[in-house]
């Protein structure tokens, strides 16, 4: 384990190379994904499923794709249409995006050879994702597209916040550009001791474990604040590395997007932040800058 300058040095009652071998009672009924749902993108390449599926392949695990067909609004240009009509026609060009959808996860699932199920739901004009919501609390793990300017996805920005915020489960993000090859080899964890941080990494554990190196990157702090973080990933077999970066005039952001970047990171592990209003949520900053410009997937909990 690399930390820089300083090297952990504890002892420990638990035998490292049985930890590391899995061979700890329990450990892999603990920390296994074996459940995984991902939103299925109406249009495009749907790259969030393609990549929910080799993940489930790799983690032998069972994938469910929600198709959601949105109900659109009516509005008042619309006036001069019979209400019904439009309702009914709008209800029907709903369902048959999300039907081709549909039918397209279960071709991508079925390539993969894992075990599937797929669905259509429906969402109401008034943007209630009770339905999604509702199935993301009992997976393990969600995988859903960014939002993309160039092909928007019905209020997928909304869906997201609330699957971050009111889902339950751990939220794998993926680029709208998508992703060559999904690997897991390198991954970057934005620390900054916070406890949504720490859920973060606790919720990317199992994934982490199937990661070569870990390196953990701090802004505006001292080393020595990831010591414990160093140590508990170590305790869990991982090669970890610390990073910490000097607070400047550079966003937040900026330092985790130009790392993950800069040094060929596969992936990213955060806490998402913000708080809420109403029943409205609102990002912080470095959470609202890595979802409008992140290349490679990232791991959020909040």
């Amino acid at each position: 384990m690399s930390l820089g300058p300083q090297t952990l040095r504890r002892k420990s009652d638990v035998n490292p190379v049985a930890y590391r071998q899995g061979a700890m009672p329990g450990r892999d009924f603990i920390m296994a994904i074996k459940d995984i749902l991902t939103i299925v993108d109406l249009l495009g390449e749907r790259e969030a499923a393609t990549v929910a599926a080799e993940l489930a392949r790799g983690l032998d695990a069972h994938l469910a794709g929600l198709s959601v067909a949105f109900d659109p609004l009516i509005t008042p240009a619309d006036i001069g249409v019979p209400s019904e009509s439009l309702r009914v026609s709008a209800r029907e060009a709903a369902l048959g995006l999300a039907t081709a959808a549909n039918n397209a996860f279960e071709e991508i699932a079925t390539r993969a050879g894992i075990r599937f199920e797929n669905m259509i739901v429906e969402v109401p004009a008034d943007g209630s994702f009770a339905a999604t919501l509702g199935r993301s609390r009992l997976t393990d793990l969600v995988v859903i597209g960014q939002e993309s300017p160039d092909r928007p996805e019905p209020m997928r920005g909304a869906m997201i916040e609330s699957l971050l915020f009111d889902g339950g489960a751990p939220t794998l993000l993926v680029p709208y550009i998508g992703v060559q090859k999904l690997k897991l080899e390198r991954a970057l964890i934005a620390w900054d001791g916070s406890a949504t941080a720490a859920r973060a990494v606790r919720a990317g554990l199992p994934l982490l474990e199937k990661t070569g190196n870990v390196t953990v990157l701090m802004v505006g702090r001292h080393a020595d604040d990831a010591l414990e973080l160093a140590a508990y990933l170590d305790r869990h077999g991982l090669n970890v590395e610390i990073k910490d970066v000097p607070a400047g005039s550079v966003p937040v952001a900026d330092v985790l997007l130009n790392a993950a970047m800069d040094d060929n990171y596969d992936w990213v592990v955060m806490g998402a932040y913000g708080h809420s209003r109403v029943r409205e949520y609102f990002f912080g900053g470095a959470t609202r800058d890595i979802l409008r410009e992140m290349t490679v997937p990232v791991l959020m909990t909040h």
